[in-house]
């Protein structure tokens, strides 16, 4: 990846130490290492409880994680966001985001409901985004027991999780169900053909580049993959009709392979009447995020704003 477009805090987490056969030195690793202590120590003022709810028309059960913040609520209910974690379909779970929910829970005064769905390969396509609408539904019958307004009840992810709240809202949209007020979708992946400038600008750069996602989606689809008969609810870039859906909060890296599906699917989504706000932020790449930069720190603080000015209490 070239120096020219990488964040300088960032640089030296991707860029290989020169005279160090590709390997990094040993205080970018502890400096990493307590980055990722910070982020995952346990949060204060808020409580957690893992419910096992009902699948989606006699799917599996489902394992949820329910964050709540410890602060009395006001006069009026919480909103709640259904949360879905990261990883290519395929890895992940519920204790890999206990640090973004606490802090999305705490920072915007909200419920949020960490869904451990099915993964990939073993489940492929619709699996996992049945495990996400069997949440909604059991999060909108709840509200009233977990203080939510059910009229505030949002969904959204990271990655993978973007996806499958995209493809949710959807479903939801065509099907019927709850009614979803906001979608958060961070660096999502939208579109399996992997034809976007972007995806060919970082085709063969470490971590996430266009054979790992390949991989992705090779194991999100099963059998749908590499045919023309792939659903939108899977990748919603193939959906010609984007009308009717809720706002939506869509961020997007510099140096991410996914960065034009995001970007694309923000605009499609303006053209089509909804309303939207579209973050790109300069000199990042995929799951830089969780790394100790200043561009990070914007990052996390503006999901949490987003999250409280739209699902928030007044």
């Amino acid at each position: 990846m070239s120096r020219r477009f990488v964040d300088p805090e960032l640089l030296p987490f991707i860029q290989r130490p020169a005279g160090a056969d590709g390997e990094f030195t040993e205080d970018q690793i502890e400096a990493y290492v307590a980055s990722l202590g910070q982020l995952t120590r346990p949060r204060v003022g808020v409580t957690t409880e893992d419910v096992t709810i009902p699948g989606l028309d006699g799917d599996p059960n489902v394992l949820i994680r329910v964050f709540t913040p410890e602060e009395a609520p006001s006069a009026q209910a919480r909103g709640l966001l259904v949360s879905l974690h990261g990883g290519g379909w395929t890895m992940g779970s519920i204790e890999d985001t206990y640090h973004d929910c606490a802090d999305w829970a705490l920072g915007a005064n909200i419920v949020v409901v960490d869904v451990e769905y099915r993964l990939a390969p073993d489940n492929p396509h619709p699996a996992a985004l049945r495990d996400a609408i069997a949440a909604l539904h059991w999060a909108a019958r709840q509200a009233e027991s977990l203080g939510v307004d059910p009229d505030r009840i949002g969904i959204g992810g990271r990655s993978a999780g973007a996806n499958l709240a995209a493809g949710a809202t959807l479903w939801v949209r065509d099907h019927g169900g709850p009614s979803i007020a906001f979608q958060l979708l961070d660096v999502p992946s939208f579109d399996d053909r992997l034809t976007t400038p972007s995806m060919e600008e970082f085709a063969d750069i470490p971590g996430l580049n266009k054979h790992t996602t390949d991989q992705y989606w090779h194991a999100h689809l099963g059998t749908f993959y590499g045919t023309p008969d792939v659903p939108y609810y899977a990748a919603p870039a193939r959906c010609d009709d984007l009308t009717d859906l809720p706002p939506a909060y869509i961020a997007v890296a510099e140096c991410d392979p996914l960065r034009d599906e995001g970007i694309m699917h923000a605009l499609r989504l303006l053209q089509a009447g909804n309303s939207v706000e579209l973050h790109a932020y300069p000199g990042a790449w995929h799951g830089s995020s969780v790394l100790p930069a200043a561009v990070s720190e914007r990052q996390q603080h503006e999901l949490v704003a987003v999250l409280r000015a739209r699902l928030g209490t007044v």
